[in-house]
């Protein structure tokens, strides 16, 4: 083989290398993303049409929800308040919410507020973490009365 091959094939490598390394850095960008809240901008137009009318009340706002109710599995019926804070569900001890359960890891998935939403991510577990039937893939905003599945364990949020 030639100098000049061997000197192509090792910059060739080089850049497949460096793909490779901007796709995982891609990926775990992703992953790492929370769904944040639309924005909606309006046009000046609409702005000051708004502004002249005083008869259209503000639109109302959410509530975040304060409890965390189970309602299938060996804590069914047991009630949550969840304060606003973040919520670590898994069998560890450490865990906000400890699950007797063999199909869930030590550190299953937490259930953290932004804004006024409720966002659930699954921390890796090897069984998942499934909402309203379909396997929990990126962090998802989660309302009240949608039933989450972790293991045996059943949950949903109430306001």
């Amino acid at each position: 083989m030639s100098e000049l091959a061997i000197t192509a094939l090792r910059f060739g490598l080089l850049a497949l290398l460096w793909i490779f390394v901007f796709s995982v850095i891609t990926s775990q960008g992703r992953s790492l993303q929370i769904a944040r809240p639309a924005r909606l901008t309006r046009k000046k137009k609409d702005e000051t049409a708004s502004s002249v009318s005083t008869d259209t009340p503000p639109p109302p706002t959410r509530a975040l929800a304060t409890q965390l109710a189970i309602t299938e599995g060996p804590l069914a019926g047991r009630t949550i308040q969840l304060g606003g804070q973040p919520l670590l569900i898994g069998r560890a001890q450490d865990a906000g919410l400890v699950l007797e359960d063999d199909y869930a890891s030590g550190r299953h998935a937490r259930l953290f507020p932004q804004g006024s939403r409720w966002f659930l991510e699954d921390l890796g577990s090897t069984n998942g973490t499934f909402v309203q039937g379909n396997q929990l893939t990126r962090t998802m905003a989660i309302d009240p009365g949608v039933p989450v599945r972790i293991g045996k364990t059943v949950m949903e949020l109430k306001a």
